[in-house]
């Protein structure tokens, strides 16, 4: 039983039935002392008994006034007796148990942490910044692997850790592992789909499959110490510095030829239209020379980035007017 967590089942009492009864032995001290020293004065037999005895019980009430610990919502006190564990006690209110035995709070509410960015090398070897923002807290049922399985270092002089402590020692380690599985995912994937397949996994496409995976590698690393973690996600994501520059001109330049292709494409499905309409209504009649005219001049139109006015050509009734770009025609 001393391996993993249980439910403290010690005694325990109603902390104000404890400090009622530990006010009235008070009471019955001092009357016991005040009692034997007023024999004393009187010079009669039995007077030092109750003295000591009223300050030996005095003694005995201000030790028990150690016992008393409250306990609120989410909250839970780790029993040691002497070094041996005892149980995880949960219940909330004001409880006395033994004063001798110590009792470390541990709190199981959820706690953010905020990963900064920080260099890492992608699959492709592009080095990005990555950031990283999660919520954690305690298990409930791991209480004894927090606080057991997580050296938390003392000074000299000291037996303990205080609560707020043995918190910083938890979220320093939930730093420290949470940087580790950070650097081990995003070495997993490509920033983008450049250079990999487009069925592939990407940080900056498959976000959510990412912050799952992320998830999943943390509550692996953080299950020694009892950790669950309730949601990781990834806040911040960009190339480094010096390639941030490159990289967005290669962006740019993805776009444009991806724009164009767009462009081309529904160019020639236009022009392609136009013909079989053409030809099929019986407008006009072209040959292949008229047809290749009129091609170059919907392509130059629908495809150009400047407006393109006709130029007629007068010399020669039989040819068609040709579209230049308005740049053509100012050079």
């Amino acid at each position: 039983m001393e391996n993993g967590n249980f439910v403290y089942k010690g005694w325990k009492c109603n902390g104000f039935l404890a400090l009622t009864l530990i006010l009235v032995g008070l009471a019955l001290g001092v009357c016991a002392i005040v009692f034997g020293a007023q024999r004393i004065d009187a010079g009669l037999a039995f007077g030092v008994g109750p003295v000591v005895t009223g300050a030996v019980w005095c003694l005995c009430m201000l030790i028990c006034m150690a016992g008393f610990m409250l306990l609120e919502p989410n909250e839970a006190r780790v029993m040691v007796f002497f070094g041996k564990y005892k149980g995880t006690f949960y219940e909330t209110g004001y409880w006395w148990v033994n004063p001798f035995m110590s009792a470390k709070q541990i709190s199981i509410r959820a706690r953010n942490l905020n990963v900064d960015p920080i260099k890492v090398n992608d699959k492709t070897g592009n080095p990005i910044l990555i950031g990283l923002v999660l919520v954690w807290k305690i298990k409930r049922d791991d209480i004894y692997k927090a606080v057991f399985e997580i050296d938390a270092p003392t000074t000299a002089g000291q037996t303990g850790v205080s609560a707020t402590a043995r918190m910083n020692i938890l979220e320093n380690f939930v730093g420290v592992q949470s940087d580790a599985a950070l650097r081990q995912v995003a070495g997993c994937y490509s920033y983008d789909n450049n250079g990999v397949a487009d069925d592939e996994l990407t940080l900056r496409s498959n976000s959510e499959q990412i912050n799952d995976q992320l998830e999943h590698t943390l509550n692996e690393r953080l299950a020694m110490a009892g950790i669950e973690v309730v949601e990781a996600r990834i806040n911040y994501l960009a190339y480094a510095p010096e390639i941030a520059a490159v990289m967005l001109r290669r962006q740019q330049a993805d776009a444009i030829i991806s724009a164009r292709e767009k462009i081309v494409e529904g160019a020639v499905s236009m022009v392609h239209m136009a013909l079989d309409r053409l030809g099929n209504e019986h407008i006009v009649e072209l040959d292949e020379e008229r047809k290749a005219a009129m091609v170059s001049n919907l392509l130059v139109v629908l495809c150009a980035d400047e407006a393109a006015q006709p130029v007629v050509n007068v010399a020669d009734d039989q040819l068609p007017a040709v579209f230049l770009p308005q740049d053509s025609q100012k050079a």
